[in-house]
């Protein structure tokens, strides 16, 4: 590939300032099954070239499928003729140097390939695990998925940069549906497709798979009997994987800076973060640390380099609850004077990239899981996220979960039902009043992140532990 790629890019016959080539091979995989019988089973093979093209000042793009040098030389020829005619409207003018020269490779870990497995051997597993939730008649429906994805890269440019990632996710997610009359509960494991991952089929262990299977069906029961959420304002403490969601929404969306300098408002909405707070705004408590950082081993959203080539490292975005830098790109850091990172990302080969969340963690305190919870009086503990919303300013939110717990006196008590909870982002992040630590720190993965025009779902990876906040408004679905 780098031979051809090295030949195209030097015969490119246009009279641009840089060019750079990214070619992306994306095979993936798809099975399902529900009430342990198989509903599809799926293999797809994607691949082509995006050639990005600067002239004078102005960026112009243009994909193609075939990777033949006349379609590409063609493609570059129609990105070269978007970049001229956008010189009259240019916003800001992109200097060469966000793009530096930069060589190096990436491989995601793994043990197990793909293909050591048969799709015959994936649907009886998923059909062992929807048995499995069928502990009961009460149980109406059970699902199990799995997918995976093997995404390479292929990046050259005019001034020189070569690099080349190889990444594999794996992704599974299972579920039950109990119904007594007029009541219905659903469980999941973590949350709508919480549980995915870089690596392969040894992310998939059975050793601790059918405790989980065997506590979602449980739970999904036990929700049936259970008392309705009060409406109150209490302490709160959630999971880590209902604190994916909140990072996610509440800091991920609002931090990014295309989106802070407007280029989502027609589509997905702003942000009511603007480019004077950084450095200086308290957007949570001292307890509040973020970090950007795709190089956690097995999240979701790790690699080596974004989409231009930036290299990737770990920055604070919040440190001691202070704003530091943005979610923006080298072009964003460029139009806003603003320190960012590296997240241009496309989500395939027929999109440019734009600024995007990667994997957005927030660092381990100190207490473990027994000691939030001995220290509050009386609160309701959460986990996974069932349903959300928030304005396009990303201020105001409200966000569901399917499973609770109160806590009495430092204790874990009865199980809720239909437990809610609402608040503005600097409110609930002012609010934090405990940080788990290590030993309760947890990642996951969220496959469909949806953003730009035209639209780009991409893989977003979050790390949190379980946290605890004093004086949030809960509420119930009744």
């Amino acid at each position: 590939m780098w031979t051809e790629l090295t030949k195209a890019i030097a015969n490119l016959n246009i009279q641009a300032d840089w060019v750079g080539i990214r070619i992306v091979k994306t095979t993936s995989t798809h099975h399902y099954v529900r009430d342990g019988l198989p509903q599809s089973n799926g293999k797809s093979l994607n691949m082509g070239a995006m050639i990005e093209v600067m002239v004078d000042g102005c960026l112009g793009y243009a994909a193609t499928n075939s990777l033949n040098i006349s379609s590409l030389q063609n493609a570059a020829q129609i990105a070269y003729k978007q970049a001229l005619a956008a010189n009259k409207w240019w916003i800001y003018p992109i200097s060469k140097n966000i793009r530096p020269q930069v060589v190096g490779e990436y491989q995601s870990p793994y043990l197990e390939p793909f293909n050591t497995i048969s799709p015959g051997e994936i649907n009886n597993l998923l059909i062992r695990i929807c048995q499995g939730l069928k502990i009961d008649d009460k149980i109406v429906q059970t699902t199990a998925r799995i997918s995976t994805h093997q995404k390479e890269t292929w990046f050259v440019s005019s001034n020189g940069s070569e690099i080349y990632q190889i990444i594999l996710t794996l992704g599974n997610h299972f579920s039950a549906i109990a119904k007594d009359g007029e009541i219905v509960q659903q469980r999941t494991n973590n949350g709508q497709e919480a549980n995915y991952y870089q690596g392969g089929w040894e992310l998939f262990q059975e050793d601790n798979l059918w405790t989980q299977v065997q506590k979602v069906g449980e739970e999904a029961l036990e929700l049936l009997t259970a008392a309705e959420c009060p409406n109150t304002r209490t302490n709160l403490v959630l999971a880590p994987d209902q604190m994916m969601l909140q990072i996610h929404e509440s800091i991920g969306h609002p931090l990014e800076i295309d989106r802070i300098l407007g280029d989502e408002r027609n589509y997905a909405g702003g942000s009511f973060v603007t480019k004077d707070d950084f450095g200086k705004l308290e957007y949570g408590s001292p307890l509040l640390n973020i970090t950007f950082d795709p190089t956690v081993t097995g999240e979701f959203a790790s690699y080596g380099f974004d989409d231009t080539g930036a290299i990737a490292t770990k920055e604070y975005i919040i440190k001691n609850g202070i704003l530091q830098r943005g979610l923006g790109s080298l072009e964003s850091q460029a139009r806003a004077n603003l320190p960012g990172v590296a997240c241009a990302r496309a989500c395939s080969w027929n999109r440019p990239p734009i600024d995007r969340m990667a994997n957005l963690n927030l660092e381990p305190g100190n207490a473990t899981f027994e000691e939030i919870i001995a220290g509050i009086e009386h609160g309701i503990y959460m986990e996974s996220n069932r349903s959300w919303s928030i304005d396009d300013q990303r201020y105001k939110f409200q966000f569901g979960c399917e499973y609770a717990k109160l806590i009495e006196n430092g204790k874990l008590t009865k199980t809720i039902r239909n437990p809610n909870y609402r608040a503005t982002t600097p409110e609930f992040w002012h609010s934090l009043i405990q940080v788990g630590d290590n030993s309760n720190w947890q990642i996951y993965g969220a496959p469909h992140c949806g953003k730009g025009e035209p639209n780009q779902m991409i893989f977003v990876g979050h790390g949190s532990p379980v946290c605890a906040f004093a004086n949030v408004e809960v509420f119930g679905g009744s």
